[in-house]
């Protein structure tokens, strides 16, 4: 494709004709784009005329009865087409921008971290969108952000699945293989992660390999373990609690059990592996026509949480 020397950073005229050019390929014809732009047939026409003429190219074959692209044009239109849409959504921002966030925010979030972390958000929001009623889901299982009607979740994950979703880190911790001190002084301290197959362990039923515990020694070896679930869980609030209760050990955020830690409760077992970190992050349909009243939430989000992301 000849690209005719153009200098974007001097070419005041870039971006003319694009607008027009698109709603010709898309309406089909010169009429169904003056229609839709509200212009004649004849300034159509002339647009296009000069813009071919810039770009130093053709790009529609024009007939009585049809016109085409050339291969030039598919090639420029497809260009044009994101361009015009990135404007639309330029100009949406700054609209919904001066847009006051109301209506029905829907958001499903882990317990946990909603109980550590959450509940500042959740009481600065309510006081400075008051238009706006928040459903909070708090809940371990793993959603379906789409299916079941949620404008927001919240996920803890080792490694995010990869989607067509759109996630936003907002907080990073470690994960922790830890035990009660009560519970170590019973059943010893294993020294090896292969020693864990004899003790009690408490897992997370939500995670597809609950029993298996995956491990980076420090000289970078991975391993995995099987261990024996003397309970298996879904909310990571009761595994703390049964931990606490010397009924085992656990694998858990830091998130979970910052205030255990910071008591000296627990005990951190295995120093020579690597610590897992655990990110948490806002998950939305799409960056596209973001309603007000999520984006407000997600900046809220990003501003309250602990600076320790990346």
């Amino acid at each position: 494709m000849t690209h005719n020397n153009l200098n974007p950073s001097k070419d005041t005229k870039l971006f003319d004709g694009m607008v027009i050019f698109t709603q010709v390929v898309e309406c089909g014809s010169f009429s169904g784009a003056a229609e839709a732009t509200g212009h004649s047939n004849s300034y159509i026409s002339k647009t296009l005329n000069k813009l071919e003429a810039r770009v130093g190219v053709r790009l529609l074959n024009r007939t009585t009865r049809s016109i085409s692209l050339t291969p030039e044009g598919q090639v420029y239109y497809e260009q044009c087409q994101q361009l015009v849409l990135d404007a639309h959504d330029a100009m949406s921002l700054l609209t919904q921008s001066h847009i006051e966030p109301k209506g029905v925010l829907k958001v499903s979030c882990p317990t946990s971290f909603a109980e550590s972390h959450l509940q500042e958000v959740v009481s600065t929001f309510m006081r400075q969108y008051p238009e706006v009623s928040l459903v909070l889901d708090l809940n371990d299982r793993h959603v379906d952000l789409v299916q079941d009607g949620f404008d927001l979740v919240i996920r803890a994950t080792e490694q995010l699945a990869e989607s067509s979703l759109v996630c936003r880190k907002i907080y990073s911790c470690k994960g922790y293989t830890v035990a009660s001190h009560d519970y170590l002084k019973r059943f010893g301290v294993p020294k090896t992660i292969e020693q864990l197959k004899s003790h009690q362990c408490i897992c997370y039923s939500n995670l597809k390999q609950a029993n298996k515990w995956s491990y980076t020694h420090i000289n970078g070896t991975d391993s995995q373990v099987e261990v024996k679930a003397k309970l298996l869980c879904n909310s990571a609030s009761m595994e703390l609690s049964m931990v606490l209760a010397d009924h085992g050990i656990c694998r858990l955020p830091e998130f979970v059990m910052e205030k255990a830690l910071k008591e000296q409760k627990l005990t951190i077992l295995f120093s020579d592996y690597l610590m897992p970190t655990i990110n948490v992050y806002a998950i939305y349909p799409s960056r596209k026509h973001l309603s007000p009243k999520v984006r407000c939430f997600i900046d809220l989000l990003v501003e309250k949480m602990p600076k320790n992301t990346d």
